[in-house]
C-alpha cells in the first residue's frame, strides 16, 4: 500500500491529545482544513492532523479518495435504493475498500502518535463523508480504545463485519444534515442503533435544512465533544 506522505498539521501548545480529521471522497486536505478553523482556534494542547490520501479520485483527477466507490458500487445504487437496509447492503460490499484504506491509515496514525509520545487513548478520529465512515471503522478496530470519534455525514460500514469483529467501543458523535443528498439521513439512526448495540455511548446532532457538508454548527459541536473528553 502507498503510504500517506502529505498532511496539514496544527500544533497548539504542548499536545496532550491528537485529533485526526479524514477528508471525504472527491475531496482534499486543504478544503477540509478551511472548514476546521473554529476547532483550530478553540482547542489548547492538541495537535490536529489532516492527512491527504495518497490515491487520486477515480472521478476527479485533482481530488482524492480513501478507496474506490465505483469498484464496489459501480451504478451508485446506494444513493437510489428505497430502504436503509438496501443502502447498508451497498456499503457492506465496500468492506474490502475500507480494510485496504485502514491498512495504510493505521501505520500513519501510529507514527503520528509516537512522534508526540501519545497513545491511542489520546486520539480522536474524525471525518467527513467517506472519511467519516473510515473514522468509524478505524475507531472500532483500534487495538486500544481511542478518546472518541466524530462523524460528519458518514455511516457504519460494513456493519455486518464490524458487529462481529469490533475490538473497542469508544464514544461517538454523529452529525448529519436532514437534507443530505449523498449519504441518506436515515444513516444517522442506523449507525447510532448499531454502535449503541455494541456498547458505545453515542451522541447525535441533526443539522436542520442542511445537505452534505461540514457545517459551522457541527464543528462547534465537535469541539464541545472533544473538550468534554480532554479532562
Amino acid at each position: 500500500m502507498t503510504p500517506i506522505r502529505e498532511e496539514i498539521v496544527h500544533v497548539n501548545g504542548h499536545p496532550k491529545k491528537m485529533i485526526m480529521f479524514l477528508h471525504g471522497y472527491i475531496d482534499d486536505a486543504d478544503t477540509i482544513d478551511a472548514r476546521l478553523q473554529y476547532m483550530i482556534d478553540n482547542l489548547d494542547d492538541v495537535v490536529i492532523r489532516v492527512p491527504l490520501s495518497p490515491y487520486c479520485c477515480e472521478v476527479h483527477e485533482g481530488k482524492k479518495q480513501w478507496y474506490s466507490m465505483h469498484r464496489f458500487d459501480p451504478n451508485d445504487d446506494r444513493k437510489f435504493v428505497k430502504t436503509m437496509n438496501e443502502c447498508a447492503a451497498c456499503y457492506d460490499k465496500m468492506g474490502l475498500g475500507l480494510m485496504e484504506a485502514y491498512s495504510y491509515l493505521k501505520p500513519y496514525m501510529e507514527n503520528c502518535l509516537n512522534e508526540y509520545e501519545l497513545e491511542e487513548k489520546d486520539l480522536f478520529i474524525c471525518g467527513f463523508s467517506q472519511g467519516a465512515t473510515l473514522a468509524i471503522y478505524s475507531s472500532l478496530l483500534a487495538e486500544d480504545r481511542v478518546a472518541g470519534c466524530v462523524s460528519f455525514g458518514g455511516m457504519i460500514a460494513p456493519h455486518s463485519y464490524l458487529l462481529k469483529n469490533y475490538l473497542n467501543t469508544p464514544d461517538f458523535l454523529l452529525i448529519h444534515g436532514d437534507q443530505d443528498n449523498l449519504v441518506r439521513y436515515d444513516a444517522l439512526e442506523f449507525t447510532k442503533k448499531h454502535l449503541k448495540g455494541m456498547g458505545s455511548k453515542v451522541e447525535t446532532l441533526t443539522i436542520k435544512d442542511e445537505n452534505h457538508r461540514i457545517s459551522d454548527e457541527g464543528v462547534r459541536a465537535m469541539v464541545k465533544f472533544i473538550k468534554k473528553r480532554m479532562g
